[in-house]
């Protein structure tokens, strides 16, 4: 996979987590689904040890309530692509 589909994929994926500040009540529920599909998906898209504690850092962030606002799957993409100056497609 591309980088830039990851990146445009990472920014849908943290779109989605943005649902429970939409609907009140109903959203945070929303994150008992989110947080564990949402770890599972970073570990799909960026493999090894760093997919890995991606994953159970994005699962973290979005099963505690509030945390949201942080784009996990963004910034994954930011520290893979641009900081780490390595392309692992």
């Amino acid at each position: 996979m591309g980088k830039y589909k990851k990146l445009a994929l990472g920014i849908l994926f943290d779109a989605l987590g943005y649902v429970s500040f939409l609907i009140p009540g109903i959203g945070e529920f929303s994150d008992i689904v989110w947080a564990p599909l949402s770890g599972w998906l970073m570990t799909k898209l960026y493999k090894g040890k760093a997919g890995k504690i991606a994953g159970v850092v994005t699962f973290v962030e979005e099963a505690l309530p509030g945390f949201d606002v942080i784009p996990t799957f963004t910034l994954m993409w930011l520290y893979t692509y641009v900081f780490k100056k390595e392309s692992k497609d």
